[in-house]
């Protein structure tokens, strides 16, 4: 016998022609949909101005791996590999820490210009940086010899100056805040790894 499935006017089953993506690209559209909204409340949540801001790494990591678990629902096949969920995690991580960066500067600035809290944010950056660059320079000058701490006291003190200055002062503020935010990055790619393997069992490749 013949078979039929070839014959003319059979009807072709449904999806016969689709086309199924490869679970290691990334559409951009939708992921980048799915990364915004769940970087937009890690950010908030992640930046100086939030009571939970301490929290802040898992914030972005849990952003990060709902995105792509929200992701992957919406594709088909519903899973994909490592290397595209961290793709995923990275792009929520550089939202979500440029708005928590952006919202950090913008709260500090509100408390020392508007709510005129600058006794405690001065307070505070001397505990910060201050004080530990001080203790930091004098178990350095105490472990030289006494020709090689007297060169090294006049650096010190021109370091201290200008960690000091008005200048040193912002910047040092916004060095820590840009720390902190590379730190929400590097979660944010954990996040997106992990969020690949939450993908139900049925729809994983087999190993």
């Amino acid at each position: 016998m013949y078979a039929t499935d070839g014959a003319p006017g059979q009807p072709q089953p449904e999806g016969w022609n689709e086309v199924v993506p490869d679970a290691g690209s990334v559409n951009w559209r939708p992921a980048l949909r799915m990364a915004l909204l769940m970087a937009i409340p890690a950010g908030l949540l992640s930046s100086e101005a939030s009571p939970a801001g301490h929290l802040g790494l898992f914030w972005m990591a849990t952003a990060a791996a709902w995105a792509v678990v929200l992701y992957t629902r919406s594709q088909k096949p519903a899973w994909m590999t490592l290397g595209a969920g961290a793709r995923i995690g990275l792009v929520t991580g550089l939202l979500g820490g440029w708005l928590a960066f952006g919202v950090s500067g913008c709260a500090l600035f509100v408390r020392r210009f508007v709510l005129h809290q600058s006794i405690q944010i001065d307070t505070a950056y001397s505990s910060l940086f201050v004080s530990r660059f001080q203790q930091t320079m004098q178990q350095t000058l105490a472990g030289m010899g006494q020709s090689d701490a007297a060169q090294a006291q006049p650096v010190f003190t021109r370091m201290l100056a200008c960690i000091m200055s008005p200048e040193g002062h912002a910047g040092m503020w916004a060095f820590s805040i840009a720390f902190s935010s590379l730190f929400l990055l590097l979660f944010a790619v954990g996040g997106g790894i992990l969020g690949t393997r939450m993908q139900p069992r049925s729809h994983r490749p087999e190993a």
